[in-house]
């Protein structure tokens, strides 16, 4: 992954930074004497989950490595359970410089700067976990990661996510007679209206935290999910019938305010870039685990029941053309090439 190429280091306090000068190594105040203090600085991260999710421990991993790394002393605040707003609001802070540093992003979020940001939530944009690994553990997508930082002012240090999104039903789907016409909740993602249209369903855009009563009062018939979505939001209460259709595998970036890290020492850059990177890798990991033992869980609870769709072959080549159009329209064909060819 391409990093900012660093122009100069501030070595003085500066207003509205994030770290902050706090004690000696010995715990006691530098004095008037000119007896030089050790700087403990402080990064300030935020969350929309507890501690539990997947999201958080991914967080919580790259506040150790960074740790394990710089060597030096230094303090991680993390504000969770949407202290200070959304994934979105965390974007903009980031970008600003103010209020946060780090924190996890879906890449709809980044679309105001990146118009192919986007991309990385493309249904089917991944045939599998594994071909989502590679394309994750490759260069490909540093052309979107250059473009956010050179727009937004946020670095994209390490790649999380790994939930697999099926679609959430109150009646058993199948198959691709089954789908059509099916009404169902899609994110406000134009690309989510258009494929889910040319696979037969009929998608509507509605608020997430509108699903659920939606659901239960038959405005829609399905939504589509990844399995803590689904657990987090009770979604099976109202659509217990989940249809594998494994339409996408989540990319969630790891990202860092690029303003933040231009005022950090060499040496915690350095440690900043590998430990998003390494964290990246713990969270796939650990979300595409717990995201089928969450499932399994879920069924053998008799809360959900779990149905193969036998025809996601015939959804794969009836959204292969939306995709490429897409691409072509946010300036990314070379970048879908590269993925469909790894």
């Amino acid at each position: 992954m391409k990093q900012p190429l660093i122009i100069a280091l501030l070595v003085v306090p500066v207003v509205g930074m994030m770290a902050s000068v706090v004690f000696r190594a010995d715990g006691n105040r530098g004095n008037e004497s000119g007896v030089a203090s050790q700087e403990v600085l402080t990064l300030k991260g935020a969350v929309q989950f507890g501690e539990n999710h997947a999201f958080t421990q991914t967080i919580r991993k790259f506040e150790e490595l960074v740790k394990k790394y710089y060597g030096k002393p230094i303090k991680f605040v993390l504000y969770l359970n949407s202290e200070l707003g959304l994934e979105k609001d965390y974007f903009a802070y980031m970008s600003q410089g103010i209020s946060v540093d780090y924190g996890i992003v879906s890449p709809a979020h980044m679309s105001t700067f990146s118009e192919s940001a986007p991309l990385m939530d493309m249904p089917f944009l991944f045939r599998d976990i594994d071909h989502w690994n590679k394309v994750l553990d490759s260069d490909v997508l540093n052309p979107i990661v250059d473009e956010i930082a050179e727009r937004a002012d946020v670095m994209l240090i390490g790649y999380a996510g790994g939930g697999v999104r099926n679609l959430i039903v109150n009646k058993p789907i199948t198959n691709m007679e089954e789908l059509q016409g099916l009404s169902m909740r899609v994110m406000g993602a134009p690309i989510q209206t258009r494929i889910f249209k040319a696979i037969g369903a009929s998608p509507s855009v509605i608020a997430y935290s509108e699903v659920y009563n939606a659901i239960q009062t038959g405005v829609i018939d399905a939504a589509e999910n990844e399995a803590a979505g689904l657990q987090q939001m009770k979604f099976y209460e109202v659509g217990p019938e989940i249809s594998q259709t494994q339409h996408a595998i989540t990319v969630r970036p790891l990202c860092f305010s690029r303003k933040t890290f231009l005022r950090l020492p060499e040496d915690l850059q350095a440690a900043i870039v590998k430990a998003g990177r390494e964290a990246g890798v713990f969270g796939r990991q650990l979300e595409s685990t717990e995201d089928a033992a969450i499932l399994f869980e879920l069924e053998q609870d008799n809360k959900l029941r779990t149905h193969e769709f036998t025809q996601r072959a015939e959804l794969l080549k009836l959204a292969e053309s939306v995709k490429v159009e897409y691409a072509r329209e946010i300036k990314a064909e070379k970048i879908l090439a590269r993925i469909n060819a790894l």
